[in-house]
């Protein structure tokens, strides 16, 4: 039965953020080793960290704990602590045992990188990832569509909710529904269309705000659904955007 690997970059437009990625299981032997590299990272004045747990089979609550056990001293630093491609087994112990109230998961590095960027008010163009370029993208074709229209476009850095997910103007001028009231599928298919950039964990997030009525949804239940809207990748996403 392997152990557990760990490595340590610096990622993000200031190269600031530590992004970690874990390989393996996360138990109580291994645990101390995955505490070791946080608190080495941390009395090296890093106080921003990207957890990837893409490569991970298994976190006890002895792994949990290493996590809880940080993001208090981290955001008390003006830090944090994110996740990112939990495997499924991961995410339903993560959800169960309602860590997702304090802590946040995203889909992608670049989600991530994105959140702690653009919330510090940083230059996304200087940022060593991709995400920035989706943004351009997706700034691009919407202007493309807006002149066709004859409408104004979105901005390009659009204001930021939460855990740092976009939200797009478009639907702001022409909202003659509350989107409190509008179904499920079509909370799903306004934020898909407001930034397909985003993924199933940040739209569950905004979903559950004040602007969708507080609308509770488990994550496999939405990856459900946005898998029989043809939502469930960004690529579809994307194709769904510059369709409309």
């Amino acid at each position: 039965m392997e152990g557990i690997n760990i490595t340590v970059n610096k990622v993000g437009a200031l190269k600031d953020i530590a992004l970690v990625r874990v390989r393996g299981y996360v138990d109580t032997t291994t645990s101390p080793e995955l505490q070791k590299t946080l608190s080495n990272s941390i009395n090296g004045a890093v106080s921003q960290f990207i957890i990837d747990l893409g490569a991970v089979n298994y976190v006890s609550s002895a792994g949990w704990g290493v996590f809880v056990g940080e993001i208090r001293d981290l955001r008390e630093k003006g830090g944090d602590l994110k996740f990112i491609q939990m495997t499924p087994e991961v995410m339903e112990v993560f959800e169960m045992l309602e860590f997702n109230r304090i802590l946040t998961c995203y889909d992608s590095l670049e989600e991530a990188i994105f959140d702690f960027d653009y919330c510090r008010g940083l230059d996304l163009k200087a940022a060593s990832n991709s995400f920035s370029d989706t943004l351009a993208v997706q700034t691009a074709t919407a202007k493309r569509t807006a002149v066709a229209a004859e409408v104004p476009p979105p901005t390009t850095h659009p204001k930021i909710e939460m855990a740092g997910t976009p939200r797009s103007s478009m639907y702001a001028r022409h909202r003659s529904v509350d989107d409190s009231e509008l179904p499920l599928t079509e909370k799903i298919k306004k934020l898909a269309l407001e930034s397909p950039a985003i993924g199933p964990w940040s739209i569950k997030k905004l979903l559950y705000s004040p602007r969708f009525g507080y609308t509770k949804i488990g994550y496999f239940k939405l990856r459900s659904v946005m898998r029989k809207l043809g939502l469930d990748s960004k690529a579809k996403r994307y194709r769904y955007f510059r369709s409309r």
